[in-house]
C-alpha cells in the first residue's frame, strides 16, 4: 500500500460546527522531503516506501489531499501555567482525517480560526525536535503521538529572527485533550461535553461503551494511562515543558513537543522552558502538576460524573499507579528482579546520589548495566565520588539476593536502559546542520532513536555526554 492510496474518514466532523473550524492548508515555498518514518508509516498499513512516493511532498505540503480528506482545525479550552485560558484551539495544526485507529494531523500548515496572534507556521528547528522526539519516545516505549514526515521550505518565517518554515505529518489515535472537555464546561454545554465524552470511548475506550458508569470508568482509565506514561517520563529523566491542560491528551500519551529535555546531569528540579519563571513544570513537580490537571479534567466532567467520586478515583489511583509503574521500571533498570521491600529506598538513595555526584543521568544506567563490582567505571564519570561509592556499596550487598547469572542481568539491563537520548546538544548539532542544508545528522538520529538501547557502531558519537556548558540548559518556547 503506497500512502498516497490511503482513504481517510472523518468522524469527528459528525459533531456540531462548534467542535471545528474548516480549514484548508497553506502550503509551503519551494517544499521538499527532509525524512520520513517508515516505523510510522506502518501504523497506517502503508508498506512502499515513502520515499519513493511521488505524492507525499504535495500531501504534507497541503497543496494535494488524499481521498476523503476533510481538513479541519479543533477548537478546545485548557489551564496554562494554572491559569484558564479561554478558547485556544489548533493553532497551526490542520487535520487530514483517519485511518486505521490513527488521526493524521500537519503541524505548522498555516492560519486557523484559533491562531490568534500566530501566523499558523512552525520553524525548522522547532519542527526537526518534534519530529526526532515523536519517534525517539516511541523507541524508548513511552505513549507518544508519531511523526510521519518532515518537510523543509523556503517560506520565511519571523521569530526572534527569520527562519525557514516547515511542516511535520504527524499521528495519534486521538487528538482530544483535556482542555476539549475544559471547553465545552467552560461555555456551559453540557450536551456537546456527554456528546464528547461518548466519542472518546468510542475512539479511544471502547470496551467501556455501554456499560454502566462508564463516564466515571472512563475517567479512572484515563487516570491510570497519564499517571503510567509520567512514571515513564521520570524514568528516562524526560521534561516536558509545559504540561498544561491542552497539551494532555484524552488517552494519557504523550503529545506536543515544544520546549522539552532529557536530563543531563541528574537535576530533581531541573526546569527546561526559560518562560517557566516559577518553575511550575520543573522535572520533579511532573507527577503533581498530571494530578492537578487531572482534577482540573474532573471538573470539567462534572457535569455528567459526580465530582467527589471522580476526586475520589484520583486519589485511589494516581498514585497506586505511579508508584508501581516507576518502581518496576527502576528495578529494571538496575537489574533488581529478586523483589525486596528496601529495592524502593535504594531507588531514591541513588537519585539522591546521582545528584550529589554530579553524574550523566542516561551514561550512569549504562554504565550501571555492565558492572561487575568493579567501581571505577562509574566513579570516574562523577565529579563528586563519596555519595556514589556508598551507594554502588549497598547496591553490591543487594546484588548478592540476586539469582542470575551477572552475563543474563548485563543483558537485560542493557535492553532496558538507553545508550541514546535525544539530549538537547544532540539535536542542537543537527539543527545547526539543517539551516546548512545538511539534514544527514537528522537520519542518524531517527536510526538511533528508534532502537536507542542498541549498539550503533558508526554512531557512537551521538550518545556523547553535554559539554559542560550545555548541560542542563533552558529552552524556548519552540514554534
Amino acid at each position: 500500500m503506497k500512502f498516497s492510496n490511503l482513504k481517510l474518514t472523518s468522524p469527528y466532523l459528525e459533531h456540531d460546527p462548534v467542535f471545528y473550524t474548516r480549514v484548508d492548508p497553506t502550503p509551503l515555498d519551494k517544499p521538499f522531503v527532509i525524512s520520513t518514518s517508515q516505523s510510522a508509516a506502518k501504523l497506517l498499513g502503508v508498506d512502499e516506501d515513502l520515499n519513493l512516493d511521488e505524492k507525499l511532498l504535495d500531501i504534507v505540503n497541503g497543496s494535494q489531499k488524499l481521498e476523503g480528506s476533510e481538513t479541519f482545525a479543533m477548537c478546545y479550552s485548557g489551564h496554562q501555567f494554572g491559569h484558564f485560558a479561554g478558547r485556544l484551539g489548533d493553532g497551526r495544526a490542520i487535520n487530514l482525517g483517519k485511518i486505521n485507529g490513527q488521526n493524521l494531523q500537519l503541524k505548522g500548515a498555516g492560519l486557523t480560526q484559533y491562531s490568534r496572534q500566530g501566523d499558523g507556521r512552525a520553524v525548522l528547528r522547532s519542527s526537526i525536535r518534534e519530529y526526532l522526539m515523536s519517534e525517539a519516545m516511541h523507541g524508548l516505549g513511552i505513549e507518544t503521538s508519531r511523526a510521519l514526515a518532515l518537510i523543509g521550505s523556503d517560506t520565511d518565517v519571523a521569530r526572534e529572527r527569520w527562519e525557514k518554515g516547515a511542516i511535520v505529518l504527524r499521528l495519534s489515535p486521538t487528538w482530544v485533550r483535556f482542555g476539549t472537555f475544559e471547553y465545552f464546561n467552560s461555555t456551559g454545554e453540557h450536551a456537546k461535553l456527554q456528546k464528547l465524552a461518548d466519542y472518546v470511548i468510542e475512539e479511544s475506550f471502547p470496551h467501556l461503551k455501554n456499560e454502566e458508569s462508564m463516564y466515571l470508568k472512563m475517567y479512572a482509565e484515563i487516570v491510570n494511562n497519564t499517571a503510567k506514561t509520567i512514571a515513564k517520563w521520570q524514568s528516562v529523566g524526560f521534561n516536558h515543558g509545559v504540561m498544561n491542560t491542552d497539551n494532555m491528551s484524552i488517552d494519557g500519551r504523550t503529545i506536543d513537543y515544544g520546549p522539552f529535555a532529557f536530563l543531563d546531569d541528574y537535576e530533581k528540579d531541573y526546569i527546561c522552558n526559560h518562560t517557566d519563571r516559577d518553575g511550575m513544570y520543573r522535572f520533579s513537580s511532573q507527577p503533581a502538576i498530571a494530578h492537578w490537571n487531572l482534577d482540573r479534567l474532573a471538573v470539567a466532567l462534572s457535569p455528567i460524573v459526580n465530582y467527589e467520586v471522580a476526586e475520589d478515583i484520583l486519589d485511589d489511583v494516581f498514585r497506586p499507579a505511579y508508584e508501581r509503574e516507576y518502581n518496576k521500571i527502576m528495578n529494571a533498570k538496575m537489574g533488581l528482579y529478586a523483589e525486596e521491600e528496601s529495592d524502593k529506598e535504594l531507588s531514591y538513595q541513588l537519585l539522591r546520589s546521582l545528584e550529589r555526584a554530579t553524574i550523566d543521568y542516561t551514561l550512569f544506567f549504562r554504565k550501571l548495566s555492565r558492572y561487575d563490582g568493579n567501581k571505577s567505571d562509574i566513579l570516574d564519570i562523577c565529579v563528586s565520588r563519596d555519595s556514589m561509592e556508598k551507594w554502588l556499596d549497598k547496591y553490591s550487598v543487594r546484588l548478592e539476593k540476586e539469582t542470575q547469572e551477572a552475563s543474563k542481568r548485563h543483558e537485560k539491563m542493557l535492553a532496558v536502559n538507553p545508550k541514546y537520548i535525544l539530549k538537547n546538544h544532540i539535536l542542537q548539532e543537527s539543527i545547526v546542520l539543517a539551516d546548512k542544508g545538511d539534514y544527514s545528522m537528522v537520519q542518524d538520529l531517527l536510526k538511533v532513536s528508534l532502537s536507542p538501547c542498541e549498539e550503533h557502531p558508526n554512531l557512537d558519537h551521538l550518545s556523547k555526554s553535554a559539554p559542560m556548558e550545555s548541560k542542563n540548559i533552558k529552552l524556548s518556547c519552540s514554534s
